[in-house]
């Protein structure tokens, strides 16, 4: 995820993000990122937050505020733009960062790890608001997690990867519908197909790719 986005640079070969190298694709403005951690600025709104982006990129106001507009619907904070981050749960200040990353429209959304920190309620509930984000926007989404079920449910594709040193062990296709329930991944009785997914992401790191349309 980190060399995707050009915070790293990887020791052999290239990384190619939408026909750009990392670089370009980060100078081109390619994608949006969602940290771990919200990474709100305290002294902003909510509304501001989602605005540094679109000030740094020279949007106009009122552009702006079409966006913020726009993009707090997409992630259902409508009415929470003048709030400041610490008057927000944490799954709110999560969902304020993802707004943040969808403003200025990027092609691609990489998520790294976005709901670790939060509890399991949260987490579903932000997870099913993925899931519903994407549907509305077809964008492709590059999501970091260790958690089996949450690759198994969010993903189109799943790619597992070893411990350190990190290396791609293998490429699964996701058998579950979008509609599919967190706890169908879970279930003991579930399709083979779900049951090969948990093992083979067992065995390392899953990073799940939804992309609009086919995988």
């Amino acid at each position: 995820m980190r060399t995707i986005a050009a915070l790293e640079r990887p020791t052999s070969g290239a990384v190619i993000v939408n026909g750009l190298d990392a670089d370009e694709a980060r100078r081109a403005r390619a994608y949006g990122y969602v940290f771990q951690a919200p990474g709100l600025y305290p002294w902003r709104t909510i509304a501001g937050n989602i605005s540094l982006p679109l000030e740094i990129m020279g949007f106009s106001k009122g552009d702006r505020k079409e966006r913020i507009d726009r993009v707090l619907d997409l992630v259902e904070l409508s009415g929470f733009a003048g709030k400041f981050p610490w008057q927000l749960s944490g799954g709110m200040q999560q969902r304020a960062s993802i707004a943040r990353a969808l403003a200025f429209d990027a092609d691609i959304l990489l998520m790294d790890e976005p709901f670790g920190a939060l509890d399991e309620i949260v987490r579903d509930r932000l997870n099913q608001a993925v899931l519903a984000l994407w549907r509305k926007t077809g964008k492709t989404i590059g999501f970091v997690t260790h958690s089996i079920p949450e690759a198994v449910y969010l993903s189109t594709k799943i790619v597992v990867m070893s411990p350190r040193p990190g290396r791609i062990t293998r490429v699964i296709e996701s058998p579950l519908p979008p509609s599919a329930r967190l706890k169908s991944a879970t279930r003991p009785n579930s399709s083979r197909s779900p049951n090969r997914s948990a093992r083979g992401c067992a065995r390392g790191t899953a990073m799940t790719d939804r992309k609009g349309g086919a995988a």
